[in-house]
């Protein structure tokens, strides 16, 4: 059996194969031991293997003396906030945008908030030992008291309740009143919450796709990775903007009216010029990744906005904005983050924020993102490799990219990564033309496919 290890958002795997329900009951026991808690918040996505990973958390984390709370389906920012509000540790069981076959668990220290590195450490630690109990010679732990698993529907209404009133109340009493709104959900955690909020928030929700999970169709041509049905959707609509959630609703892609896709970049530069005009955006200064398109860094110098740049992971960007006392950072997907608004990110929270930023502007979507930024034209290659990790070594791979950037110079970068969940690596590649874009990255992609595909 392959065991599952810490990444860049959690533990992550095909589930039963690689994310067991016998490693579940482990990783329960040593968050338990960690992160401590009289009681802990456990949620899930749609995903068929779903009920049973939480089943096994539960017991392991029960089996230490701490109570569990069972939210039943709610988005991951959901279980977030309702941490943040209870004060309590909480974990999410979701591989987010990966295929129904994956499965994961995303553990959050007491207030919401993402594993610190020695935490994380710590924890990795314990979960080693108890993965190394009844082999011979390993000791066995002394059985703790048992903890009551509060179960039932009523529970879990509460909680997704709650965490709509927070959301909600990010608008200020505003509302969209006379919006017309289409969304896909992903066939996710989101699909009774966000048309839910949509609606409460005065909108007109004209359409609701992918809001029908049967278990094995998260993320299936569907949702934030997939956005062509709501494309397509907004433009049969009329409706004046879309928004394509992913599976467990923590990051959220737009669509304008004329079916073009607003990414986050986009989305972020919108939204921090909104801020930067309302003197909301703390510091002048927005979050992004390595990641972001080079046309965002562009306008946000055009607009006196500091520009502060991580590694890919929402926990780097968090870490930062928790540094610097920032108030608005994010990802490229779609992953935005409202520091002064939710501990993290949150695709519904970031949707609505968007929505009211349109209705303020009296502008329509397609105008208020192409005027906040231009994108450069912007290709993405994956390539399969046997060992990401192998990405830093290999000198030739780097020679090829030192080539491509002395070729560009400033009016174009180059950035290759290892994936943090999946054996691949990311080749990113920003140039004035498409055609140059194109050419650098199957240059790049061929050579760390020969170095160490």
């Amino acid at each position: 059996m392959v065991t599952p290890k810490f990444g860049t958002d959690g533990v992550r795997g095909v589930a039963h194969s690689e994310l067991t329900p016998e490693f579940v009951v482990a990783l329960g026991r040593a968050a338990a031991r960690v992160l401590g808690g009289p009681r802990f918040l456990i949620g899930r996505d749609t995903r068929v293997s779903g009920p049973l990973l939480q089943a096994a958390l539960t017991a392991g984390i029960a089996c230490e003396g701490i109570d569990v709370i069972d939210l039943g389906v709610l988005p991951t920012p959901g279980v977030a906030a309702l941490a943040a509000i209870d004060g309590v540790p909480a974990a999410m069981i979701s591989a987010s945008h990966n295929p129904f076959s994956d499965n994961g668990i995303k553990l959050f220290a007491a207030g919401g908030r993402k594993l610190a590195d020695d935490v994380e450490a710590q924890l990795e630690a314990e979960l080693e030992a108890e993965l190394g109990k009844g082999v011979a010679g390993a000791p066995l732990a002394p059985p703790a008291p048992l903890g009551a698993a509060v179960e039932g529907a009523d529970v879990a209404a509460a909680g997704r309740q709650r965490y709509e009133r927070q959301v909600l109340a990010s608008l200020g009493g505003r509302r969209l009143d006379g919006l017309r709104v289409a969304l896909d959900c992903a066939n996710g955690a989101a699909s009774v919450t966000a048309p839910e909020l949509l609606r409460m928030a005065g909108a007109d929700v004209v359409a609701v796709l992918a809001d029908h999970p049967t278990g094995t169709n998260i993320n299936d041509r569907c949702g934030s990775t997939y956005p062509a049905g709501l494309q397509a959707a907004v433009v049969e609509t009329g409706a004046d903007a879309g928004l394509a959630l992913d599976g467990d609703a923590d990051r959220v892609i737009a669509v304008d009216h004329t079916g073009s896709v607003v990414d986050g970049d986009q989305m972020i530069a919108a939204l921090a010029l909104d801020r930067m005009a309302r003197g909301e955006l703390t510091g002048s200064t927005v979050v992004v990744t390595v990641m972001t398109n080079l046309g965002f860094h562009l306008a946000m110098a055009e607009h006196g906005v500091g520009v502060h740049t991580t590694p890919v992971g929402d926990r780097y960007v968090l870490e930062a904005l928790d540094r610097g006392g920032w108030s608005l950072g994010g990802e490229q997907s779609g992953h935005v983050i409202f520091r002064d608004l939710a501990t993290t990110g949150d695709g519904v929270l970031t949707g609505l924020q968007l929505l009211d930023a349109v209705v303020r502007s009296g502008r329509p979507l397609a105008s208020l993102a192409g005027g906040a930024m231009v994108r450069l034209p912007q290709v993405l290659r994956n390539v399969p490799v046997a060992n990401p990790g192998g990405l830093a070594g290999a000198a030739g791979v780097w020679a090829e990219v030192k080539a491509v950037e002395a070729g560009f110079g400033d009016r174009g970068r180059v950035v290759l990564r290892g994936s943090g969940t999946e054996s691949l690596v990311r080749v990113m590649v920003e140039a004035p033309t498409q055609a140059e874009a194109e050419a650098a990255a199957a240059r790049l992609a061929d050579a760390v496919a020969q170095a160490i595909g």
